[in-house]
């Protein structure tokens, strides 16, 4: 059952159902209804890019900050942010991840952010979602569009109330000003300009 989904039944078995069994999406609703705020302890933002027409190298985020808003009864009254801290790419190599901050990528010192703030939020069954929105990179504003998956949500051993969601985009680098790259002897280029981004979050509500 999705986060903004309700429970349905037949005519035909309505009335024995709502004495029998109470439907436990509403009290499931009300419990995850409000705001949230990222754990970026338990989440990761990562991203993956074709390198020398061959292979995928990835990599993610370690500094990074959001916020939720959850509506269980009018999803499209749902949203999201996120302000991620440029200087803290990490693809395991410190050398790139060196050049990713330069002007030839993310320019790091004159754009040291990246912004995501969405637009509207729309059901499409079971526990998928759609969340469009606006991504700020390198001083550049587009739209985008976020394939989202909600996977469940608990009380953790602190007492602390957490839900999870999962979620991906793919998106044009050069289409945010990230346009370097280099021939190979072989044919092609070194670096593909489709980038795959993905989210695992773990938010934790608001008192």
């Amino acid at each position: 059952m999705g986060l903004f989904s309700r429970t349905k039944t037949t005519a035909s078995t309505a009335a024995a159902t709502a004495v029998a069994v109470q439907p436990q999406a509403g009290p499931d609703l009300a419990h995850l209804t409000g705001d949230w705020a990222i754990d970026n302890t338990h989440s990761e933002v990562g991203f993956s890019v074709r390198h020398a027409m061959v292979t995928n190298v990835k990599g993610r985020f370690t500094e990074y900050e959001g916020k939720l808003h959850l509506d269980g009864d009018t999803p499209s009254n749902s949203s999201a942010e996120l302000v991620i801290k440029v200087a803290s790419v990490d693809t395991n190599q410190a050398q790139r991840d060196e050049h990713l901050r330069t002007g030839d990528f993310f320019s790091a010192e004159t754009h040291p952010e990246i912004h995501f703030r969405s637009t509207s939020t729309e059901p499409l069954g079971d526990d998928s979602y759609r969340m469009a929105g606006d991504l700020t990179i390198k001083g550049v504003t587009r739209p985008v569009v976020l394939d989202l998956e909600y996977t469940g949500s608990a009380t953790d051993a602190y007492g602390a109330h957490r839900v999870g969601f999962e979620g991906k985009t793919v998106l044009d680098r050069t289409e945010f000003g990230l346009t370097y790259n280099a021939a190979l002897e072989t044919g092609g280029v070194l670096i593909g300009e489709k980038v795959k981004l993905s989210f695992d979050i773990s938010a934790v509500k608001a008192a």
